[in-house]
């Protein structure tokens, strides 16, 4: 039978083979305008009422992947490949399920275990820091086994929470976490939470074990929202939240305020960022199309290597605000009802629709 030479490959198994594979070839089947949209890196764009006849284009010696949004035109496509004799799998899930695949990658940071927890799809990047038998989180996302597994593989008791900011792409999990663990929630007061935590103020510092601390370099590095926050390792790591990404920096109009955003964004960067040193390591909270993602390799750069590659960190303030204004693009996804979500003042309802789709906190 046909159907004999249909099997199926699960995202978690897929993830690694994105390194470079060369065996895998997979076969995104939605319309070109859905893939242009959001896409995983290496696919090959085919549209189901293609296929038939450029059947002719696909190679036979590879392990061939079909791909669409939940599962049902990859199974079409993966029937129309085995009637002739192509053997092939359909991705479990699809894109739906791209959305929720993570992995992660661990380092030491003087003295901290830094674990970068990466939801692939997304394009969304969380941490533990470690140390001794504590842990702190930043930005996690609802899927709280994540961050509570890696802590108990290390014994780590997760003992703070930390948002860098009232995120629009992506449904945050610190308030669940915070909860279910007894961890205490810091955030910052300027953006508009609507739910008990503690208020951030500047220089406060978390100390992990003697001598290696979490610190907030700046309650406020405004920008991206108003409240964004950054928080530094020692003279190690800062993570950046989106105020500063490794392709770009943080849009400032999502507030709708994006000429006095970008202002505020431009100080943040010039007056908080930038003045650091340039081998300590920036973690961003996202990552975009153009940033390559290896299963054993931080998405994180020496700070020295950004400043030197990123055109807009060489801008003056107006021009650097003129290019913001110019460059911002579509915006997030159902990001005010997302808002709302995160600030506490309206119910979670379906996340997985909610979080369809790529993130677009960045400039392009």
């Amino acid at each position: 039978m046909a159907t004999d030479l249909i099997s199926f490959i699960s995202t978690t198994e897929l993830t690694p083979r994105l390194d470079g594979d060369p065996s895998l070839y997979m076969i995104d089947v939605r319309d070109p305008d859905e893939v242009a949209e959001w896409q995983i890196p290496g696919v090959h764009n085919i549209p189901l009422s293609r296929l038939p006849s450029l059947v002719h284009e696909i190679p036979r010696d590879k392990d061939l992947v079909m791909i669409c949004a939940k599962g049902a035109r990859a199974q079409q496509g993966a029937e129309i490949l085995a009637k002739i004799g192509i053997a092939n799998r359909v991705l479990e899930g699809g894109m739906a399920a791209w959305a929720r695949t993570y992995d992660h990658v661990e380092g030491d940071f003087g003295g901290a275990i830094v674990v970068q927890i990466r939801r692939r799809g997304k394009g969304c990047l969380s941490y533990l820091i470690g140390a001794g038998e504590s842990a702190v989180v930043i930005d996690p996302s609802l899927d709280l086994d994540q961050y509570l597994n890696v802590a108990r593989e290390h014994g780590w008791k997760i003992t703070h929470v930390l948002d860098t900011h009232l995120h629009a792409d992506h449904l945050s999990g610190a308030r669940d976490l915070a909860k279910t663990t007894g961890a205490a929630l810091w955030l910052n007061p300027a953006d508009p939470f609507d739910f008990d935590f503690e208020p951030l103020s500047d220089g406060r510092t978390i100390e992990l074990v003697p001598g290696v601390k979490i610190t907030v370099s700046s309650v406020s590095v405004p920008g991206h929202t108003e409240g964004s926050t950054m928080y530094q390792l020692g003279e190690f790591a800062i993570f950046t939240g989106d105020t500063l990404f490794l392709e770009s920096v943080g849009r400032p109009d999502l507030a709708d305020e994006a000429e006095s955003f970008a202002h505020n964004l431009y100080w943040s960067l010039h007056e908080r960022v930038l003045p650091l040193g340039d081998e300590i390591m920036v973690f961003p909270a996202h990552y975009g199309a153009g940033v390559s993602v290896r299963s054993n390799e931080f998405v994180a750069k020496p700070l020295g290597a950004l400043r030197h590659v990123l055109p807009a960190l060489a801008l003056d303030e107006q021009d650097f605000v003129d290019w913001a204004m110019a460059h911002v693009t579509d915006r997030p996804p159902n990001y005010q009802t997302i808002v709302l979500v995160n600030a506490g003042r309206a119910p979670v309802g379906d996340s997985a629709e909610l979080e369809l789709g790529p993130n677009r906190c960045a400039i392009a």
